[in-house]
């Protein structure tokens, strides 16, 4: 007969890993971000630079039924030329997790300023996007957005 090695195994560690992540448990309002922190994470991308509204069109439903799966349209009235064109943009969020919902760099050869994607909401809250232009000026667009069931939910 074989004698058991006295070290644990991978998979009593797992399991105790496992366990112990069921005993902590948390609520997600704990680790969610806020509208002081949507502000920190613009500033981190701006600096110091004025912010101006307009050029930037977001497009996202005003009421959203379930904030799993939200739509994100986020385009930017620019040329696109080689001295004219948007070098990135960013999008930031009130409530969820994180503040920082995506960030884009483009170029001129983009050929559009347009991004599309789906991202989770918390909570009803305000959407911020920014574009970054080539001149290095920042222009913005703002929406508040209604979630009925929110994605990011309390967490056992």
């Amino acid at each position: 007969m074989k004698q058991r090695n006295q070290g644990s195994t991978r998979r009593e560690i797992l399991i105790g890993s496992l366990a112990g992540g069921l005993v902590a448990t948390f609520r997600i309002s704990d680790v969610a971000a806020t509208p002081e922190a949507m502000r920190s994470a613009i500033r981190q991308i701006v600096g110091t630079a004025q912010v101006r509204k307009g050029r930037v069109d977001l497009d996202v439903p005003p009421l959203v039924e379930n904030g799993n799966t939200v739509s994100l349209v986020v385009s930017v009235d620019s040329p696109m030329t080689k001295t004219d064109y948007v070098k990135s943009i960013h999008v930031f969020n009130e409530k969820n997790p994180q503040p920082n919902v995506i960030g884009v760099h483009l170029g001129p050869r983009a050929g559009k300023a347009k991004i599309a994607t789906r991202f989770r909401l918390a909570d009803t809250q305000v959407i911020t996007a920014i574009a970054e232009m080539s001149d290095g000026t920042f222009w913005s667009a703002s929406a508040e957005m209604i979630v009925t069931m929110a994605a990011c939910v309390e967490v056992l």
